[in-house]
C-alpha cells in the first residue's frame, strides 16, 4: 500500500468537503444577475443617487442604471446554461 493511500484513509475520506466550493460558486454565479437587476431598479426608482455619479448634462447611456442593466445581462450565462440543461425548450448544440 502506498503512503498517499494510507494518508487518505487516515483523513476519514471526507469527499463532501471539496464539493462545497463548487456548489457555492454555482449559487454565487446564479445570484449575480438578479442582484444587478435589483440594483438597477433601486437606482432607477430610488433617490437621486445617480446624480452623484454623473454630470448634469450627460447622455442617456451614462449613469448607474445602464451599467447595472449591462452587468445583469452579462451575468445571465449561468441562468441560460441551467435552463438549457433542464430542457425548458431551449437546446444548446454541444
Amino acid at each position: 500500500m502506498s503512503a498517499s493511500s494510507e494518508i487518505n484513509k487516515g483523513a476519514g475520506g471526507h469527499a463532501a468537503a471539496p464539493a462545497l466550493p463548487a456548489i457555492a460558486s454555482r449559487w454565487l454565479a446564479l445570484a449575480a444577475a438578479p442582484s444587478f437587476a435589483f440594483m438597477a431598479m433601486l437606482s432607477a426608482y430610488g433617490a437621486g443617487g445617480d446624480m452623484i455619479c454623473s454630470a448634469q448634462d450627460s447622455s442617456m447611456i451614462s449613469g448607474m442604471v445602464p451599467m447595472y442593466l449591462l452587468m445583469s445581462l452579462f451575468h445571465c450565462g449561468p441562468w441560460l446554461r441551467m435552463l438549457a440543461k433542464e430542457g425548458h425548450g431551449a437546446r444548446v448544440p454541444s
